[in-house]
């Protein structure tokens, strides 16, 4: 459980006890103590098994892929895979790679739909990249955690030049939202548009042996 969801829940069942207390009518309570039981469900950080293997990308975000595509980067070709989070998934973000953090980019932005492609540039982000070490060694992938329509909130727990591990816990965004994974070319696409994945879990893509950035 994240810690935002104890401190939502317990204001709004502080509330439902002041509510009855001058209304003497415990039906008035109903409202917040059903919300305070959303935000404890909505903030759930469940456990998740992180593959092991050399070259492994795996998906920062619970959701549904919405796209995989070949872009053109200043860097060159890069695959990108977006992944929608809807209200109901689950909002930790994972890092999609081990390695050392070379660059955390805060951008302001508009909350447009998620679902909307002109989101993952103009929509408020933090943009992410990672320099693999260790069973992801010369592996270069960036992340985006991407606000949406409903979500205000992006929460990252980490700075550049620090370690992460894969699949380690690094963020959440708070309500609907979305995040792009940008990786080399020559990885290995795991997933297809319409399927679902679990951060830190699933994996996106591979690099094939020997091949990296």
């Amino acid at each position: 459980m994240v810690r935002d969801g104890y401190i939502y829940a317990l204001c709004l069942l502080a509330v439902a006890a002041i509510v009855v207390w001058f209304t003497r009518f415990w039906g008035w309570a109903a409202a917040p103590v059903l919300l305070a039981a959303f935000f404890l469900w909505f903030f759930r950080d469940p456990h998740r098994t992180i593959p092991a293997g050399e070259g492994l990308i795996v998906a920062p975000g619970d959701g549904q892929v919405t796209e995989t595509a070949t872009i053109t980067t200043p860097e060159g070709v890069r695959q990108r895979v977006s992944i929608f989070l809807s209200v109901f998934d689950v909002h930790v973000n994972r890092a999609p790679i081990g390695g050392v953090l070379a660059s955390v980019r805060y951008q302001n932005g508009r909350y447009l739909n998620a679902m909307n492609p002109s989101s993952a540039e103009r929509n408020e982000q933090n943009v992410v990249t990672i320099l693999g070490n260790g069973a992801d060694r010369g592996i270069e992938v960036t992340f985006k955690q991407i606000a949406g329509l409903l979500a205000r909130r992006i929460v990252f727990h980490f700075g550049e030049g620090q370690t992460v591990g894969r699949g380690q816990r690094v963020g959440l965004i708070k309500f609907g939202s979305r995040v792009d994974v940008v990786f080399p070319a020559g990885a290995v696409l795991k997933v297809k548009v319409g399927q679902r994945v679990k951060g830190g879990e699933s994996v996106l893509a591979a690099m094939p042996q020997g091949v990296r950035a």
